[in-house]
């Protein structure tokens, strides 16, 4: 965990030095050759590989087995960047993303829209039928983290949009940390070293503090677009510290619904109290799991 919440925070600083070598180019003769201005950004990258060799390591050497909790969402939902496809999910293991999963909601009577080349170039959170869906906890757990200050922005449903979040959006994030790429979350600690996060959620919507106790099925937020996310959604992760520096991925199940793959639906009708993750009570949600046709979601939480 050292060496991660090392790598990560060193990782932010070459950037910044390189960006510092870059504009101060402009107003200084540098002592050095021209092309040595790149060197912040090759030992970025490296502390990048060594943090996830570091991760890799610790996963292979300790080993957890699939927590099973309830789901997170009533309603119809799709899953998006989901570990039944790949591991690590969202292409790292940074943040304790490595089983991380996205989902959306879909509503018939609201679809929810789609990629669109040029026009329109963004669109409203409200568009979106996710957008203000209540987010349950998926256990009895005690709440550590929680924050909802950071504004909602408008999607990155286009292609400008798109290159926009991939290439100008996404890096400024990751230099301010977690907290601005997981925008508004919150984290819980479910009990036996384990914790869930939930990201990306609606200003102002949090029902729940750090300190406070909430039982399986309990709403604690609703569903928005904040920090880095194309369209409102959640994601959902378990990790076995709530520090998301050093936050290692633990895979999960959700009961009744298992673990979605990419362009999946499964629909959750009822999720009653008691927590799966610690034995108490039962937790059964009625569920059933369908499949759906493509869906695009380019979030890279």
């Amino acid at each position: 965990m050292v060496i991660r919440k090392l790598c990560a925070v060193l990782r932010r600083l070459l950037v910044l030095v390189f960006f510092g070598l870059v504009v101060g180019r402009f107003f200084v003769d540098y002592p050095f050759a021209w092309w040595l201005i790149f060197t912040p950004l090759v030992l970025s990258w490296v502390a990048g590989i060594v943090a996830g060799r570091s991760a890799r390591h610790d996963m292979g050497a300790a080993p957890r087995e699939p927590v099973e909790v309830l789901p997170p969402v009533t309603g119809r939902w799709s899953a998006l960047n989901s570990p039944a496809d790949r591991v690590p999910s969202h292409g790292t293991h940074g943040y304790g993303q490595t089983y991380a999963i996205d989902i959306t909601a879909e509503d018939d009577e609201r679809p929810r829209p789609g990629f669109s080349w040029l026009w329109p170039l963004a669109r409203r959170g409200d568009r979106y039928p996710a957008f203000g869906a209540d987010l349950l906890a998926v256990a009895d757990a005690t709440v550590v983290h929680a924050e909802d200050r950071q504004r909602d922005h408008l999607s990155r449903s286009s292609l400008v949009g798109v290159l926009y979040l991939l290439f100008v959006e996404g890096d400024l994030r990751g230099l301010a940390g977690a907290h601005r790429v997981l925008g508004n979350h919150v984290i819980l600690d479910l009990g036996g070293g384990t914790y869930a996060a939930y990201a990306h959620l609606q200003r102002g919507s949090l029902a729940v503090r750090p300190g406070d106790r909430v039982r399986a099925g309990q709403v604690i937020g609703r569903c928005g677009n904040s920090g880095n996310s194309s369209e409102p959604h959640l994601h959902f992760q378990l990790m076995d510290s709530p520090d998301l520096e050093a936050a290692r991925g633990v895979p999960f199940r959700w009961r009744g619904v298992g673990v979605p793959a990419n362009k999946e639906e499964f629909t959750v009708t009822t999720v009653t109290e008691g927590s799966p993750a610690d034995g108490r009570g039962d937790g059964r949600g009625e569920t059933t799991l369908t499949k759906n046709g493509p869906s695009a979601n380019l979030s890279r939480d």
